[in-house]
């Protein structure tokens, strides 16, 4: 994802579904998908031959791969980490992936995509519990405060990004105390809050073979 050089709007089409990978734009009406949902290539609109399971499964996890800007190796990597821990396998999936500190930024408004979020922490602009963290995929503990380094909060791109953050709305997980730039990670994400049409079950089905 990160070396993917064409429209992202392409995923969004390829997939049929809208993954809000351009941010606000994906909210008005200059929205590419909203305009053509079909499939991209030649015959897009014609295509309608049936899909194997395993070409379910696939493109399950191609849309969840694609929605969190992870290649292939970071997603399976996550993939074996919520294998190998307690509980259903699919669930832990999508909630590491919600801990990501690139996702938290782009939950919390700092930021109004998760390729804008990886950026942000790319260039150090924001601080972790009082410390420089600059890898997208650090994860996020309950109690942990993610604050806008003083220096960017001049950053325009922030400020407007935290403007327009009630049109999605803060997940119950984490808290914004907007004046001060800053967030907190008040627990840990639960499956109803991960409210994007998303069949977790079916990459679990697909990494299983």
């Amino acid at each position: 994802m990160s070396r993917y050089k064409d429209s992202v709007c392409r995923h969004c089409r390829r997939e049929n579904i809208k993954l809000y990978l351009k941010g606000d734009r994906c909210y008005s009406d200059k929205c590419a998908f909203d305009r053509r949902s079909y499939p991209p290539g030649e015959h897009g609109e014609r295509r309608g031959r049936k899909i194997s399971d395993y070409g379910i499964q696939l493109r399950e996890k191609q849309k969840v791969k694609r929605m969190y800007g992870l290649s292939e190796k970071q997603f399976h990597l996550f993939f074996e980490r919520a294998e190998a821990q307690r509980g259903v396998t699919g669930t832990n999936l999508l909630v590491l992936l919600e801990r990501r500190l690139d996702n938290v930024i782009y939950r919390l408004g700092f930021a109004n995509s998760r390729t804008q979020g990886r950026q942000f922490v790319l260039h150090n602009h924001f601080l972790v519990n009082g410390k420089k963290v600059n890898i997208p995929s650090f994860l996020v503990k309950k109690g942990d405060s993610i604050e806008v380094k003083e220096k960017s909060k001049k950053i325009a791109a922030i400020s407007d990004s935290i403007e327009a953050v009630v049109r999605r709305g803060i997940p119950q997980w984490l808290e914004l105390e907007k004046e001060n730039h800053k967030g907190v990670v008040t627990g840990f994400p639960v499956r109803e809050d991960i409210t994007m049409p998303i069949q977790e079950q079916l990459v679990v089905e697909l990494y299983s073979k």
